[in-house]
């Protein structure tokens, strides 16, 4: 079934002193695909900032500001509605030899290499092989992400947004972005183009009309058989209507939903807040 959903995505930036000036990227405006469309969407900033925006190597709509005066805070507000629409069938798996072909000399390639945060040790994705022996690329992705989430256990603050994705697995735990990394070293690592997916999941399935809930950002993955599939492998689902897309990229450091530099005393932690509202 469609959704259409509100979404208030919410930044506030405390700093120790007023900053003398600040310069900032946001990462936060839902892209319109196939599965999705944006109806509206906006970024206001306080203080108030002059805004511009254009559409990153990876695609993803990018919102720049700067602010040149003294601030004390900074407040990133991105409000958006959008229409979801249930995924359509899978498409054919293809061979693994296929899959290689299509692999080589393409762009499939940038998401089939590690990246500092998608490195795990040999040994990490021989296990994986071994969970996904005899399967074709659907069911490897699955297989993957099933021996990914019983090992990661979904537990906030016990990692950081720079822990890598061996660290979560030698962990045992992290939150969606560390266990959508190791998903993607794993699957990468069985020559399965695999990418990072920044953007929203509404936390009821059932949510009623018109009643605002709270929610997170989140992270989950798009593995590549013939075409762009959509897993999240901290829910073991595939990506749904409830699932909003806003960047792709080879991992959390191409889609970072806000980053920047500024002038000043260093502060703490910025506080993040998203709402969600279900309205049709």
């Amino acid at each position: 079934m469609s959704r259409r959903l509100r979404i208030k995505h919410t930044t506030r930036v405390a700093y120790a002193q007023p900053a003398a000036s600040s310069h900032n990227e946001v990462r936060m405006t839902p892209l319109t695909l196939p599965g999705q469309t944006t109806l509206d969407s906006r970024v206001t900033i306080s203080p108030t900032a002059t805004t511009w925006s254009y559409w990153d190597y990876w695609g993803t709509q990018v919102t720049g500001f700067d602010l040149m005066d003294p601030h004390g805070t900074l407040t990133i507000t991105a409000s958006s509605l959008v229409e979801t629409h249930p995924g359509g069938s899978l498409p054919e798996a293809p061979t693994w030899q296929e899959l290689a072909e299509q692999t080589a000399g393409s762009r499939l390639l940038e998401y089939s290499n590690t990246t500092p945060r998608t490195t795990v040790p040999a040994e990490l994705i021989e296990k994986a092989r071994e969970a996904a022996a005899g399967l074709d690329p659907h069911g490897t992705a699955i297989a993957v992400s099933a021996l990914v989430a019983d090992q990661v256990s979904y537990l906030p603050g016990v990692t950081g947004v720079n822990t890598s994705a061996a660290e979560a697995w030698e962990q045992g735990a992290g939150v969606c972005q560390d266990i959508a990394h190791v998903t993607i070293a794993l699957l990468r690592g069985l020559g399965v183009p695999t990418r990072y997916v920044s953007g929203y999941l509404h936390p009821e399935q059932e949510a009623e009309f018109h009643r605002p809930v709270a929610g997170q950002s989140h992270a989950w993955v798009e593995y590549w058989a013939g075409d762009w599939c959509g897993y999240d492998p901290t829910n073991r689902v595939r990506a749904d209507e409830s699932h909003v897309v806003v960047g792709r990229g080879r991992d959390y450091d191409d889609v970072t939903p806000h980053k920047g530099i500024y002038r000043g005393v260093a502060g703490g932690p910025p506080e993040v807040t998203v709402e969600f509202t279900r309205v049709g």
